[in-house]
C-alpha cells in the first residue's frame, strides 16, 4: 500500500498543474517508451486517486480528483502514437501544454491529408495533375505526374504508394488478353 501523500504536495501540485506538460506531470522523459509511460501513469494514478485518499478532507480529495483526471488525460494522449505525435508537435510550437483528444485526432487527420495531397506547393500541383489524368483515364500521365511530385517530396509515402498502385494497375491492364 502506498504511503499517504502529504497534503502540502497535493496543494502545490494543484497550483502548478497548468504549467506542467504531460511528460512533467507523469514524471517521464519525452523520449520515454509507452511501457515507461504506462508504469508512470499507474504509479501516479494510485497515488492521487481520490479513493486512495479518502481520509483527506473534502477540498484535498477534490484536488486529488482534479490531479487524477489530468494524469489520465496525459496518459490517454501519450500512450497513443498518433495523439502523442500531435501533442509533441503542438508542444514544440509552444502552443499548449494540453491537447484535447479531438484536437489530436484532427491534427492527425490534417497530417494524413497533407501527406496524401502533398506538403509542398509543387507536390500538390503535380498530385492534382495526376488526379486529373486519372479521371481522364491517362494512367501513364498520372504516374509521370506523381513521379514529378516525388522529386519535390521524395519522402512522401502516400505518393510512393500511389505510384506503386498505378504501376500495378497498368501492368495488370497490359497483361489482359484483348
Amino acid at each position: 500500500m502506498n504511503a499517504a501523500i502529504d497534503p502540502l504536495e497535493i496543494s502545490a501540485l494543484v497550483r502548478i498543474m497548468d504549467e506542467l506538460d504531460y511528460y512533467q506531470l507523469l514524471n517521464v522523459d519525452p523520449k520515454a517508451s509507452t511501457t515507461d509511460i504506462r508504469k508512470a501513469y499507474h504509479a501516479s494514478s494510485r497515488s492521487f486517486h481520490p479513493d486512495a485518499n479518502r481520509t483527506l478532507n473534502e477540498d484535498l480529495r477534490g484536488h486529488c480528483g482534479n490531479i487524477s483526471k489530468r494524469i489520465t488525460e496525459a496518459y490517454c494522449v501519450l500512450r497513443d502514437s498518433r495523439r502523442r505525435s500531435a501533442y509533441d508537435s503542438k508542444r514544440a510550437e509552444g502552443d499548449s501544454l494540453r491537447i484535447k483528444l479531438a484536437d489530436a485526432k484532427t491534427s492527425h487527420t490534417k497530417q494524413r491529408k497533407a501527406q496524401a495531397r502533398g506538403a509542398t506547393p509543387q507536390g500538390r500541383q503535380f498530385h492534382a495533375k495526376a488526379e486529373s489524368d486519372l479521371k481522364a483515364g491517362n494512367l501513364a500521365g498520372a504516374i509521370q505526374n506523381l513521379q514529378m511530385a516525388l522529386t519535390f517530396e521524395a519522402g512522401n509515402v502516400g505518393f510512393k504508394a500511389l505510384v506503386a498502385e498505378l504501376r500495378e494497375r497498368r501492368k495488370a491492364s497490359s497483361e489482359r488478353p484483348s
